[in-house]
């Protein structure tokens, strides 16, 4: 693939840097003091074009390819990291109703979703099911023309102040595996839906996270996306972008870490001498740049690779995801290090910069399930050359 960005995506880029800077950079660190959900951040971005990214331009969405989705959130984190987070997620959630629901639910949903008015949750995971996904224990009985779902989601964001919920429950057997899952719209304020409390977490504090519990929910079954036992598939290929997404953030961060310290250091003096003339800190800060750029385009040709249809765009999707939150942490708390104890008081961005990537390890199919997924198609037979 060529490397060089178009002048369309350059400007792609430009507009996501300008849109960060205006609404998000300043309000970020009161974001998370506060745990504060800047709903109405989030539907600026809405009239700005990023809440339908990747959304097909027939249902109303720009059409972009997950590399130019990856450049505008890499720009978007370096604003705030919680808030483009959660705006990956939406993205991925309007993409999935546009993509697979029916007619009369996307025209119902989809406009919605994409001006910021209906915002999305992606509820997969769930108290006995994280990695192992596969083996959801929620259940959707068809019930006449509904689906009838009782169980729980955990750690869903948004969860609590969204408008649409899409569900993953199983409507097969209780044995019936990734086969016997689909993929629900469920309104968030259905009868029989409660949420849990918003979880006190480390980072990623300007989105709620919660638990989200389903008793006797009924649904139509005109909220199914796709056919019955498709849902696992929809996941898996949500995933695939979802991981990219996540690491772009990593990205964003890192890129705005690695600013900070350049800058740190041009300014600080120590024993009568700038920090920047310190040769082991010129090493440092040149091992995170060159640490930053191989995952920058390991993302890249990742997604280049999922553009393609590639049949191997999975497995370079699960090892950009792996490298590039790895980087994007350590970079991160390098930056906090070569700050100081600046670094790690809140007047500073850097500790928050720390614990809002930390999670990015974990989401999306924890680094040691990317590693996994690499690893099988790296030991089956003939594909080590198909991955270079």
């Amino acid at each position: 693939m060529d490397f060089a960005l178009t002048e369309d995506q350059k400007a792609l880029a430009d507009a996501a840097a300008d849109f960060a800077r205006a609404e998000l950079a300043e309000h970020a660190a009161e974001w998370d003091a506060n745990s504060h959900f800047p709903v109405d951040v989030i539907r600026r971005a809405g009239e700005a074009g990023f809440l339908g990214i990747y959304t097909p331009e027939e249902h109303g969405g720009l059409g972009l390819s997950r590399l130019e989705a990856s450049l505008i959130f890499e720009q978007l984190a370096q604003g705030c990291v919680s808030t483009t987070a959660y705006l990956t997620i939406h993205n991925m959630v309007t993409w999935m109703v546009a993509s697979w629901g029916d007619e009369a639910l996307r025209a119902r949903y989809v406009p919605a979703m994409i001006a910021g008015e209906a915002l999305g949750s992606y509820c997969l995971t769930e108290p006995g099911a994280g990695s192992d996904a596969a083996n959801l224990r929620t259940r959707a009985v068809r019930d006449g023309d509904d689906y009838l779902i009782n169980g729980s989601k955990m750690f869903i964001s948004g969860a609590g102040a969204t408008e649409v919920l899409v569900v993953m429950a199983r409507t097969g057997e209780p044995d019936s595996g990734a086969g016997g899952v689909s993929a629900l719209l469920v309104p968030a304020d259905a009868e029989g839906i409660e949420y849990g409390k918003n979880e006190e977490k480390m980072g990623w504090k300007s989105q709620p996270t919660r638990l989200v519990s389903f008793d006797d929910v009924r649904v139509p079954v005109g909220n199914r996306l796709g056919s019955e036992g498709e849902g696992f598939k929809f996941a898996m290929k949500g995933l695939d972008g979802g991981r990219l997404n996540i690491a772009s953030c990593s990205l964003g961060a890192a890129q705005h870490a690695l600013t900070l310290s350049r800058d740190y250091m041009a300014e600080r003096r120590q024993f009568g001498r700038e920090l920047s003339s310190f040769q082991a800190l010129q090493f440092k800060i040149a091992d995170m740049a060159s640490e930053l750029t191989a995952a920058r385009l390991m993302v890249r040709h990742a997604a280049w690779r999922l553009d393609q249809d590639d049949p191997e765009a999975t497995a370079h999707c699960a090892m950009a995801k792996r490298f590039a939150t790895d980087v994007g942490f350590n970079v991160c708390n390098e930056a906090l290090q070569l700050h100081g104890g600046y670094g790690y008081i809140r007047e500073y961005p850097l500790e928050r910069l720390v614990r809002d990537t930390r999670v990015h390890q974990i989401l999306e199919g924890t680094n040691e399930i990317m590693r996994l997924i690499a690893a099988r198609r790296l030991l089956a037979d003939g594909v080590i050359e198909t991955l270079q």
